[in-house]
């Protein structure tokens, strides 16, 4: 099951899964685009480890792998609680 998680400014969607029974969670990201039909990118946290990277440049996937430091911490907690619409106390 994976879980909506965010929307960037460019359009760009966030979701994650459960965590596994190994402490990984697996972020997808895509959007939309015109001539490519959709970029998209997996990402495994915590190890940050990227597979899948298709149409993002490296600066966006710079960008990307910024996003998920700075928001890693609530992906691992909310991959535990069913998603955002379940975490507890928010």
């Amino acid at each position: 099951m994976m879980y909506p998680f965010l929307t960037l400014d460019d359009g760009t969607e966030i979701v994650h899964s459960e965590m596994g029974a190994d402490g990984q969670v697996k972020v997808y990201m895509e959007r939309a685009d015109e001539t490519d039909g959709f970029h998209h990118a997996a990402c495994w946290l915590p190890g940050y480890v990227w597979e899948e990277v298709e149409g993002f440049s490296p600066a966006e996937q710079e960008r990307l792998q910024e996003v998920l430091r700075s928001t890693a911490h609530l992906i691992l907690e909310f991959s535990q609680e069913g998603g955002f619409d379940h975490a507890a106390g928010l």
